[in-house]
């Protein structure tokens, strides 16, 4: 089959590779009809994440079919359509059954499709623990309503879920790339008062006065301003980062009203300082880390009952056998792309 591949730092290819096979009998052998690309994609071709292993197929958001169940999987079987979590969970260690699944202590366990073992910008992918990893599709949700559902979706529904929004609350989202646009439509079911998008590029400024009329918008030379005049105690009650530049998780403790939250999201390419006299006094908590994947099912309903779309993202399709075309579009964040969907069968 072919697949994409972590070769080295800064290189990519598409090479062929065996067919996945099931190496437990909690595993699921999955057809991928449909994947994309993430910004941490990125991160491992540019050497950011450390313990991604070069030789490894890339890629974590996925759909497809599921070929092949092993013995002691339960909750799916051939033939049913599936979201695959971009964590890899056990279910039964102390983190998982507090819901904290990114730290599942299985060796496999927390981010390891497309980055410790085989991802998914392939035809097929092998999920360990598929009665965790793989949720069914509802059949009145198409393949692109679910294509975030495991990894950029599930971010956002997570970071929303963690930030304790309340009915009256500014809250503040900087970045308005993919995961912080599904990070925003997540924060829209909380219904706070008011919600601010700060972004510096005018295409994603545009998209998102298109689509989320609501939502006050402003750009980042103004935006400690700007939150000030639109906020009612000295800054935004919450700030989710999720831009992860090299000035914007300054930004977000500085907007912030003291006593506020902060959730980062984000991840860095460089380490953060985190100047304590400065804000001494503002009394923040910050919230932080990796997703904890485990509401993929609650998601999947929210799509069905026409809570959440994700679709308008979609600015791109490409098959794979183009992928290194789709990956110069993504990088190079031209042509108004946002999200890309990668057709793994083509």
């Amino acid at each position: 089959m072919r697949a994409y591949t972590y070769v080295k730092h800064g290189r990519f290819e598409l090479r062929e590779k065996r067919k996945p096979e099931l190496l437990d009998p909690r595993d699921a052998v999955v057809r991928v009809t449909l994947g994309s690309i993430c910004t941490s994609d990125l991160h491992i071709k540019h050497g950011s994440v450390p313990r991604a292993v070069p030789g490894i197929t890339v890629g974590h958001e996925m759909v497809g079919v599921v070929e092949q169940v092993g013995a002691d999987v339960a909750t799916v079987r051939p033939g049913d359509r599936v979201t695959v979590n971009v964590e890899t969970f056990c279910g039964e260690c102390f983190f998982c059954r507090h819901g904290y699944v990114n730290n599942c202590s299985d060796p496999d366990g927390g981010w390891a499709l497309g980055c410790r073992i085989d991802g998914g910008q392939a035809e097929y992918v092998r999920v360990p623990y598929a009665d965790q990893g793989l949720d069914r599709i509802p059949d009145t949700v198409s393949d692109e309503q679910a294509l975030f559902v495991g990894d950029v979706l599930a971010t956002g529904f997570w970071a929303a879920r963690i930030s304790e929004i309340g009915a009256e609350d500014t809250v503040l989202i900087i970045g308005a790339g993919p995961t912080g646009i599904c990070t925003l439509l997540c924060v829209m079911l909380k219904r706070p008062k008011r919600i601010i998008v700060c972004e510096k590029s005018p295409e994603r400024i545009r998209f998102v006065r298109e689509h989320y009329s609501d939502v006050l918008v402003c750009e980042p030379a103004e935006c400690r301003d700007f939150v000030l005049r639109n906020s009612d105690h000295g800054g935004a009650d919450v700030v989710m980062e999720v831009a992860g530049a090299a000035d914007t998780f300054r930004l977000a403790w500085e907007c912030a009203r003291p006593n506020a939250v902060v959730t980062v999201v984000a991840l860095y390419d460089e380490p953060q300082m985190l100047p304590l006299p400065d804000m001494y006094g503002k009394n923040l908590t910050f919230r932080t880390g990796g997703v904890d994947g485990c509401d993929c099912t609650e998601i999947l309903q929210l799509i069905e009952a026409g809570r959440i779309d994700t679709t308008p993202l979609i600015t791109h399709r490409f098959p794979l056998s183009r992928i290194d075309e789709a990956y110069r579009l993504f990088e190079s964040k031209s042509d108004g792309v946002i999200k890309i969907a990668v057709e793994c069968g083509k």
